[in-house]
């Protein structure tokens, strides 16, 4: 190899030990889930302990028939849950391809089942959401519904947000929210909600404080808030368990029925493609030819 003009010679060896990084299934493991977000951490350390319990031996040694047999194991149990477990067995088989401890991907030609689309189960009406804000207690409480609703972060996203994440825009604010795969977006925040925040931020508060405090004057659990929601979806007469990632379904449905571009409520909810945002055009149709049928 050269670098700036300068020969530099590597044994079999050195080669061997820049590609392969890790030396037993517990490193890869550790090394996957690295800087993946800690609800992800959670679930994905869970479905690859599952995993290697059920193949009882090391990821160098398994085959195709092993993860099609795991897969076979969990017959009867929902398709998502079964696509979950699996994606996450592929993610690791495509890591550990990737930094030399696997010679191959060996889970790449096994399919997740397909998986069908509820989304339109877990969208509100407008009256609905605004009856959960009208009936919530006036503060913390009232402002979370109302950034989640009109900010649409998820549940970790809004529990992460510090006082320099929110400034004034105009008449109004704006949020910027460090989102999944690392991504930061700024939303711009209507001034309902720009107002309840100035009335939740204390004197004192200093830009690195949360925005949403707990009772130990630290970040807000995603626990914390899925209380609050479930509780206002109650107290609004909804009968299904309302959850803080319905806001944020709400809020692409009907800011797309009220005419927002598709490509703005993609910014707005950080999705990475367009494709995942135009599944709310399908979850709420405001037209279909069986209407033009006469019947």
């Amino acid at each position: 190899m050269h670098y700036f003009g300068l020969e530099i010679t590597t044994t079999s060896k050195a080669k061997n030990r820049l590609v392969q990084q890790a030396s037993t299934d517990e490193q890869l493991i550790k090394m996957w889930l690295h800087s993946k977000a800690a609800s992800t951490q959670k679930a994905y350390a869970r479905e690859a302990e599952l995993f290697i319990q059920f193949v009882g031996k090391s990821l160098q040694l398994i085959t195709i028939a092993d993860i099609q047999d795991y897969v076979d194991e969990q017959e009867g149990k929902a398709p998502a849950t079964v696509a979950r477990s699996l994606n996450a067995i592929k993610s690791l088989c495509s890591f550990g391809q990737r930094i030399g401890y696997l010679p191959f991907n060996i889970a790449a030609p096994e399919r997740a089942p397909r998986i069908k689309n509820t989304t339109a189960e877990r969208i509100l009406t407008r009256e609905e959401v605004e009856s959960m804000i009208v009936s919530a207690p006036s503060g913390r409480d009232l402002t979370i519904l109302l950034v989640l609703y009109t900010a649409a972060p998820r549940v970790s996203e809004l529990c992460r947000l510090k006082w320099r994440d929110v400034r004034p825009a105009g008449v109004s604010g704006q949020i910027t929210i460090f989102g999944k795969g690392g991504k930061t977006r700024t939303v711009l925040i209507p001034q309902s909600t720009w107002e309840a925040l100035k009335l939740l931020k204390k004197p004192n508060a200093l830009p690195d404080d949360p925005v949403f405090l707990s009772q130990k004057g630290g970040h807000m659990s995603t626990s914390q808030v899925w209380r609050i929601v479930k509780e206002a979806g109650e107290r609004a007469g909804i009968t299904e368990e309302v959850s803080p990632h319905w806001l944020r379904h709400c809020n692409a449905s009907h800011s797309l029925d009220a005419g927002a571009p598709l490509h703005l409520v993609q910014q707005t909810l950080g999705h990475s493609s367009a494709a995942t945002t135009s599944k709310y055009l399908h979850a709420r149709p405001n037209d279909s030819s069986g209407m033009y049928l006469g019947i």
